[in-house]
């Protein structure tokens, strides 16, 4: 069961999107990228911050349908907004 929670070796991690959207980011911020650089990087930016979030939905899934009562025993339970 653990195998078909693993990610594809292609798929970059929660934590290599961040990293992307921050070069992103900092490239967008120079006033030496051209239009269509800028677009280009803006159209990848969004694509990244849509993985990112999906995979954001999915850990608050699992965290809401696994939580631990004291007693050992897992239970749903929502996370407070």
């Amino acid at each position: 069961m653990a195998e078909s929670r693993k990610k594809k070796p292609d798929t970059p991690s929660f934590e290599d999107n961040l990293k992307r959207l921050e070069e992103i980011v900092e490239r967008l911020e120079l006033e030496s990228v051209d239009l269509d650089e800028s677009l280009r990087l803006f159209e990848e930016g969004i694509a990244v911050l849509r993985d990112a979030s999906s995979a954001l939905t999915v850990a608050e899934t699992r965290v809401r349908q696994l939580v631990e009562t004291a007693d050992g025993t897992l239970e749903l339970r929502e996370l407070d907004a």
